[in-house]
């Protein structure tokens, strides 16, 4: 190997996020709810209301982040599919990934870790769902064992467009 990366070796880290991880997370999700259709939140986070979102993810459902020379280059997050206790068994997974790391492992990573700990919180299933286009999160949860299940026409609307939802589901 030759140029640049020759000789580097880089490590990457997933663990659970922590408080103070809240504003690196915040960055990155504002990041994709200014910007794209990666979510269909419209208004930015406030650092508070971030950190009370991981507070809420500190038990059965949880936020990993993925560390790269004391760097958070992305999260992942498990949350309830519905509120009804009937879904308690399932849960519903998030993965974004900061754009100048695209393509580099991060999201299998997190999604990796995610998949370990719903298996071993004991749900049964994890849904996925991935806005119509979004193709490189249709296929990380493809290889990593989600199936499509069916399309949710015209759900969402954002940058003046209707936004159709994939869902995909892994059984565990």
């Amino acid at each position: 190997m030759s140029g640049p990366a020759a000789g580097i070796v880089r490590t990457m880290l997933v663990r659970p996020a922590v408080l103070e991880d809240a504003d690196a997370i915040r960055t990155i999700y504002n990041h994709e709810v200014e910007t794209s259709t990666a979510t269909l939140d419209l208004v930015p986070r406030t650092l508070e209301v971030q950190r009370d979102y991981l507070r809420s993810r500190m038990g059965t459902y949880v936020v990993l982040v993925a560390v790269d020379h004391d760097e958070i280059v992305g999260f992942g997050s498990l949350s309830p599919y519905r509120e009804r206790a009937g879904y308690n068994a399932t849960a519903e997974d998030s993965v974004y990934v900061r754009r100048d790391r695209h393509g580099h492992g991060v999201g299998r990573a997190l999604l990796t870790g995610l998949l370990d700990i719903a298996t071993a919180h004991g749900f049964h299933s994890v849904m996925a769902k991935i806005i119509s286009g979004n193709d490189a999160s249709r296929a990380l949860h493809e290889a990593l064992g989600f199936t499509h299940i069916g399309t949710e026409r015209e759900v969402g609307r954002k940058f003046g467009r209707w936004i159709d939802m994939e869902l995909f589901q892994r059984m565990l």
